[in-house]
């Protein structure tokens, strides 16, 4: 069993930051052996009927003005008609909500026959179209991955991160990750997602590959001896964290062996922090800055620009001003930096730079959804995600890529962890499919929307996990098309306003849109009253959910025209939406003169 690197600490400074936050490294799973690949995914049909297709059922469709358009008469007649011309059984089934007719072969047609039938109706000058009816099928597929069942994070149901739902809509293509962490070891399940990183490890005591900052973000191992990083500490083995962390962000899925990635079509760029006993602040900060694309005297600059950060790591007290700085900067370039809350059970108050500002800041959760018995809480925690907690099972850990050498490189394998460092990488994969299905998304608009579409935890969380166990499936769908501007829907209706009376209401028709609505959708409002502060106004998105926008409160100026911001990126955008306005008290009316949606 692996010690955890988490108490580690260059006790020469105490600028020093802590190693990497892992709780526990339990024993490693063997290499697993390839798998023959399976069958590939039911490609899509041809969109249209072709000589030699097989099919059982044809949707015809029939030129406006024939009569079997809209005569399901006509149409069996047609249909009986054909029969004889082919000899084929052909029945009219019924009308479809285009107005096209459904027709059904005979039982087990040949390919010939059904070429046959179709030829028919492409011949028919009263037919616009012929196509056969397709059978869909779900294309979220298991991977091939031989590992990927024992991977309880992902996909179960109880405490998994839902992210299989995610990956119809994208895989996290187009985007770069930088994991500031103790650099990367060579794995056949990452190497081809591994793009250049750094090493910013500036101390050679630290950096154990006797040099100082290079292009190189090769992990030799941080292992060291009995009190070497400091007194009473044990002698612990090479961690190879970082290639861990970056396993569970965009390890190749699919490829018929190990572990799947939560964005598997991501980038890695290894920027190496983390050495023998921990990493500086001043390492990290420069990190931080050049993985985000900032510049860094003496380091060349960055071409693997990352719009996400994973910063599995962490140590005691205050954020500084000086990595605050750092993350300010990140944030303000595009670049989302996720955190690790830290494994020492208390308040996420005292554990830096996850007390930082602008940082998604992770807790821990187990398999039976509740928070890991070392995970931090409290209210600067964002979210939660599986971290795993090996306590009864070593198979209740998170497993990814790992390396077999106890000290310095030896032959790849896979292990279990447990650990916020654990949970962390599993956000910033979130944030990286965001970014791949919506590049538009500001690092605040992905933090909003991961807090808003994650679920109640399914266990319990003493002290506070943020806002729930994060889902990608969910989040990924919020953010994917809808979150484009400038198409506004609108009423312009005038509806009275009794006094002291009951709600009115007045409905927007949203049709044409894709996906939930934004987590910024815009609402403006038009009323004309006498005295505003006697109003209550609510949008009531299409499934009856309320949001309010205004409560009555003691302000006695003329009427309301202003317009709100509302998160409702947990909606359907299409559908019937509704303002409603109550006047809550007696001696004044008004109107709603219109009011609209921009999405």
């Amino acid at each position: 069993m692996r010690t955890s690197p988490e108490l580690r600490r260059k006790l020469i400074s105490v600028a020093a930051v802590s190693a990497a936050l892992l709780t526990a490294a339990p024993a490693s799973v063997a290499v697993a052996q390839e798998a023959a690949p399976r069958p590939a995914a039911v490609p899509a049909a041809q969109t249209e009927a072709a000589p030699g297709i097989q099919a059982e059922r044809l949707i015809v469709g029939y030129k406006s003005g024939a009569t079997e358009a809209k005569s399901n008469k006509a149409a069996a007649a047609d249909a009986e008609s054909k029969a004889e011309k082919t000899g084929e059984d052909i029945d009219f089934q019924r009308r479809l909500g285009t107005g096209a007719a459904l027709v059904e072969l005979g039982t087990h047609p040949t390919r010939a026959s059904v070429a046959d039938v179709v030829a028919q109706y492409k011949a028919d000058p009263q037919v616009a179209y012929v196509v056969p009816d397709r059978l869909n099928k779900p294309t979220a597929v298991t991977p091939n991955d031989t590992e990927y069942s024992k991977q309880w994070d992902l996909f179960e149901s109880t405490a998994g991160m839902n992210v299989p739902g995610a990956w119809d809509t994208t895989t996290g293509s187009g985007v770069t990750v930088a994991v500031i962490d103790t650099g990367y070891v060579t794995h056949s399940d990452l190497a081809a997602n591994i793009v250049g990183g750094y090493d910013f490890i500036s101390d050679t005591a630290v950096s154990v590959d006797g040099n100082g900052r290079d292009s190189n973000p090769a992990d030799p191992g941080d292992w060291y001896n009995d009190n070497e990083c400091g007194q009473g500490i044990a002698a612990s083995g090479s961690s190879w964290h970082g290639t861990h962390v970056a396993g569970t962000i965009a390890a190749a899925t699919n490829n018929g062996k190990g572990v799947a990635g939560i964005a598997h079509g991501a980038k890695i760029s290894p920027v190496r922090v983390l050495g023998k006993c921990g990493g500086y602040d001043s390492d990290i900060i420069d990190a931080i800055t050049w993985a985000s694309g900032g510049t860094v005297s003496g380091v060349p600059a960055n071409t693997n620009v990352a719009k996400v950060i994973n910063m599995s790591l962490g140590g005691g007290g205050a954020c500084s001003s000086a990595t605050q700085s750092a993350i300010n900067g990140a944030v303000n370039r595009g670049t989302s930096v996720v955190v690790a809350a830290g494994n020492e059970n208390q308040n996420v108050s005292n554990a830096s730079p996850a007390n930082c500002n602008n940082v998604i800041a992770v807790a821990a959760t187990n398999r039976a959804g509740s928070r890991a018995s070392y995970s931090n809480y409290g209210s600067l925690v964002d979210i939660a995600a599986p971290g795993g907690e090996t306590r009864t099972s070593t198979a209740n850990g998170i497993l990814s890529t790992l390396n077999s050498g106890t000290k310095t490189p030896s032959s790849e394998n896979y292990a279990y962890y447990q650990g916020t460092s654990m949970a962390t990488p599993h956000v910033a994969g979130l944030a990286a499919l965001m970014k791949s299905a919506n590049s538009a998304l500001t690092p605040a608009q992905i933090e909003s929307a991961i807090k808003a579409n994650a679920r109640a935890l399914p266990g319990t969380c003493s002290g506070g996990c943020g806002a729930g166990l994060a889902d990608a499936a969910k989040t990924v769908q919020a953010v994917k098309g809808g979150t484009s501007t400038g198409t506004t829907f609108s009423s312009t209706t005038a509806v009275a306003i009794p006094d002291n009376g009951a709600a009115i209401e007045s409905p927007i028709s949203v049709t044409g849109r894709s996906g939930n609505a934004p987590s910024a959708l815009q609402v403006g409002v038009d009323i004309t009253h006498t005295y505003r502060g006697d109003l209550v106004i609510d949008l009531v998105a299409p499934d009856g959910s309320t949001y309010r926008l205004k409560s009555a409160a003691s302000d006695s100026a003329d009427n309301v025209n202003t317009t709100y911001t509302v998160n409702a990126s947990s909606e359907v955008a299409n559908g019937t939406w509704k303002l409603r306005v109550q006047d809550t008290a007696a001696q004044d009316t008004g109107t709603l003169n219109g009011w609209k949606l921009t999405f």
